[in-house]
């Protein structure tokens, strides 16, 4: 990968990492963090790292540096409860986004992950297992159980709106 082809990918899939980094982990400064390190890393490999490859190869990176991100908070004192003191706020939703939202932060790490890599980023079932060293045939079955707990979880549109 030439350096013009490593700006392309920064200017190119920066934002897109980001968001799901961001709907994963809910904090805007540690999101920053791991897309900086994880273009740094392609940085390192730019010599072995395709430039065909390298969406996949950012999203795999940032996937795996948010679980070591996760890993090494959980042992640090107050990170889960200050997760979940910010996330209620009443118990009063506004609309679906928000409720969505609240569904989202419930699910399992995994599955809110290969969620909002198939619905949001739209990543193939093969990219998804890819990003996150799953077999497609767990791919699908984390997805169907995540969407199962999501519409359990709103309910009726009719009763939010």
């Amino acid at each position: 990968m030439t350096a013009e082809e490593y700006n392309r990918c920064v200017d190119e899939h920066s934002d897109g990492i980001y968001r799901f980094i961001l709907k994963n982990i809910r904090d805007t400064e540690t999101a920053m963090d791991i897309v900086q390190d994880t273009f740094e890393k392609l940085w390192r490999k730019f010599r072995e790292v395709q430039y065909a490859r390298a969406k996949s190869y950012l999203f795999t990176t940032a996937y795996h540096t948010m679980i070591d991100v996760i890993r090494k908070e959980k042992y640090q004192a107050g990170w889960k409860e200050g997760m979940e003191s910010g996330l209620s706020e009443g118990g009063h939703y506004t609309g679906l986004k928000e409720i969505l939202d609240e569904g989202l932060k419930r699910l399992p790490e995994i599955q809110r992950s290969v969620i909002l890599l198939r619905d949001y980023e739209g990543y193939s079932y093969q990219e998804i297992g890819e990003i996150t060293g799953l077999n497609e045939s767990q791919v699908k079955v984390y997805i169907f159980r995540a969407r199962n707990f999501l519409k359990n979880y709103i309910g009726k549109p009719e009763y939010v709106i």
